[in-house]
């Protein structure tokens, strides 16, 4: 099922029941409202169920997750308030998976890895750093890595992260010297003006907040470039294959 509105791009819905709705998140959309105006997922997808259940007043959708405004893919919202609160639970007990691919500049050192640094966020800029650990403000970032395949001086990179920081994956991976292909503010040198940034949400896992059976909602990137240089199959069977 896709949703589809004249004044907005259609967004098609992987999954749902009474109490989760996952969906694929297209490029530059904002996952909440903010002060630009500019359409988001929450708002988006509330109207959908408004019209689509002829629901009056006022729609209840939870944001559970967020994706920066350039990442598309799996995304995940919760249409009943248990069902935010218990997949917001899942959230900060990690029992929440999110796993990524990324196209990057260059090749990780390793073949698979993990990434541990320390981020601060300056909100004046929204930007982020790494800093030393102990810096006031500034939180642990974890993600693991695997290098998928390797084409004219690009990485196909599957990353599972293991804590939400704000811009984590194109930190650290930056940080890594390998920043991702399209990312103005962290591949100075890199990436060009109107390059989309190559970062998808592949996978959000989870346990159904009623059912507690496991939920994956699994979504590939489009085949455009940088991502039809790499095997689809590839990133299908290390998602199947990725328990």
């Amino acid at each position: 099922m896709t949703y589809t509105n004249a004044k907005y791009p259609e967004i098609p819905i992987i999954y749902e029941d009474n109490h989760v709705l996952g969906v694929s998140k297209p490029v530059n959309i904002l996952s909440q409202e903010d002060s630009s105006g500019d359409p988001d997922m929450l708002t988006i997808l509330k109207e959908d169920i408004k019209v689509r259940y002829n629901k009056p007043g006022n729609v209840f959708l939870g944001l559970v997750h967020r994706l920066d405004r350039p990442v598309g893919g799996a995304m995940v919202f919760a249409k009943t308030s248990k069902g935010a609160s218990r997949l917001s639970e899942a959230v900060r007990s990690r029992n929440f998976r999110k796993l990524y691919v990324a196209v990057v500049h260059g090749r990780p050192k390793q073949q698979t890895g993990r990434l541990i640094d320390t981020l601060y966020k300056d909100s004046r800029s929204n930007t982020v750093s790494v800093v030393p650990k102990g810096t006031e403000g500034a939180k642990e970032a974890i993600l693991d890595y695997s290098v998928l395949e390797t084409a004219g001086g690009l990485s196909l990179v599957l990353v599972e992260l293991h804590t939400g920081r704000p811009h984590q994956i194109r930190v650290q991976l930056s940080h890594a010297g390998c920043p991702l292909y399209g990312d103005q503010r962290y591949g100075k040198g890199f990436s060009k003006s109107g390059q989309q940034i190559a970062l998808w949400s592949v996978l959000v896992g989870f346990p159904h907040p009623v059912t507690k059976e496991e939920v994956r909602i699994e979504v590939i990137p489009p085949d455009v470039h940088p991502w039809n240089l790499f095997n689809s199959d590839r990133i299908i069977k290390e998602i199947k294959n990725h328990q």
